[in-house]
């Protein structure tokens, strides 16, 4: 299994993303992503291999986005936009990967810090994306959205986030995330395993108003602020049963797949 990034490069990556003017949408547009559901069509029906001939229509669908404003969008339009396109860089990042032979996202040379687009003239990789503009949304649910081309990130949806719908999605990506091994409860209730990915960015969900936050949250808030998308039987039992919480390991080996 391959270890993952530095935490302190991970810190200042969120740090540095700051620079990063910070998304201010009021418009009314909106995108048309087809492109993206292409790729998404090919990986669900051919598995991360189908990455490999994808880099010429992703770069494309990058390039496309890099001529819109995401500011003249509306809010949710906006998040919608920066959501899949980062998500179109960690596709990149992951063809890029199978192509070189690598067994993790994390051996291509820079993949989360090296410049992936350019939007409003602002040079930013995919930790910038992440950081400095979706995160900056308040919005955690984000987390059960974003992939990072390993097996342990969430499953990718068989579609593009858009604004008309960016709600239901953005609920149903954090209720399948948790029910297919994020939170995980045993049988007797006395082990909850939760995904790694709520230890980085527990915060966020604890205070989502501070968000991009670094501020730690305990292991029983974080199980307490993610009960709206567990199964409410599940939930139900974390609350009576208090059981130990503990992180499950990450597994950066590479790995994308479609729900």
């Amino acid at each position: 299994m391959t270890n993952g990034p530095n935490p302190l490069s991970a810190v200042w990556s969120m740090v540095s993303a700051r620079r990063l003017s910070k998304p201010q949408p009021s418009g009314a547009g909106t995108v048309d992503h087809a492109a993206l559901a292409a790729v998404l069509d090919r990986l669900r029906a051919d598995g991360v291999r189908s990455l490999a001939g994808a880099a010429t229509d992703l770069a494309a669908y990058r390039d496309d986005l890099s001529q819109i404003d995401p500011d003249d969008l509306t809010p949710r339009a906006s998040l919608a936009f920066w959501l899949n396109l980062y998500n179109a860089g960690a596709l990149h990042r992951a063809g890029q990967a199978f192509s070189h032979e690598l067994d993790s996202v994390l051996r291509v040379p820079g993949a989360f810090s090296k410049p992936w687009a350019t939007v409003s003239g602002e040079s930013m990789s995919l930790d910038d994306i992440e950081h400095g503009k979706i995160r900056r949304f308040k919005d955690p649910r984000i987390h059960g959205a974003l992939v990072c081309g390993a097996v342990s990130c969430p499953t990718l949806r068989s579609e593009p986030f858009t604004g008309e719908a960016l709600d239901e999605q953005l609920d149903d990506q954090m209720r399948f995330f948790l029910r297919s091994g994020g939170a995980d409860l045993d049988r007797e209730g006395v082990t909850l395993r939760l995904t790694r990915v709520l230890k980085w960015y527990g915060g966020d969900f604890v205070r989502p108003h501070r968000m991009s936050t670094l501020i730690p949250a305990t292991k029983s808030q974080i199980a307490s602020a993610i009960s709206p998308w567990l199964d409410p039987g599940v939930a139900e039992r974390i609350a009576e049963s208090r059981p130990k919480i503990v992180f499950a390991p990450y597994d950066w080996s590479l790995g994308c797949s479609v729900g």
